[in-house]
């Protein structure tokens, strides 16, 4: 599969990693779209371009929780960029979303999340 990032933002949840893995899960996408599930990643593909990819990986402070946006059409790809353009704010408004998701999941969990 060509993969090629389009965006990439990360947060910490002062939370042990496996708790912050199933709260995860429990916030993602109520949509159908194709789901790859692996060891504390997850990957979410729809439409024709879009795979969002999600880990979570031990820190410090907690677990870091990595998103990241993939360009993954096979056709038209040159198309992908142009669209997007057309979407002004992309990488803010993707950050925004998931630091919204960042601050539910610490919620949930009675503990402090945050951007990095």
């Amino acid at each position: 599969m060509r993969k090629k990032l389009i965006t990439e933002v990360s947060g910490v949840v002062a939370a042990p990693v496996d708790r912050v893995w199933r709260a995860l899960l429990d916030d993602r996408p109520r949509y159908e779209m194709k789901t790859e599930l692996g060891e504390h990643t997850v990957a979410y593909q729809g439409g024709w371009w879009y795979r969002g990819e999600w880990a979570v990986v031990a820190d410090p402070e907690g677990t870091r929780v990595i998103h990241r946006v993939y360009d993954v059409a096979e056709r038209l790809s040159w198309a992908v960029t142009l669209v997007n353009k057309f979407f002004h704010g992309f990488d803010e408004q993707t950050r925004r979303s998931f630091a919204e998701g960042l601050a539910r999941i610490g919620e949930r969990l009675g503990c402090a999340a945050r951007l990095t």
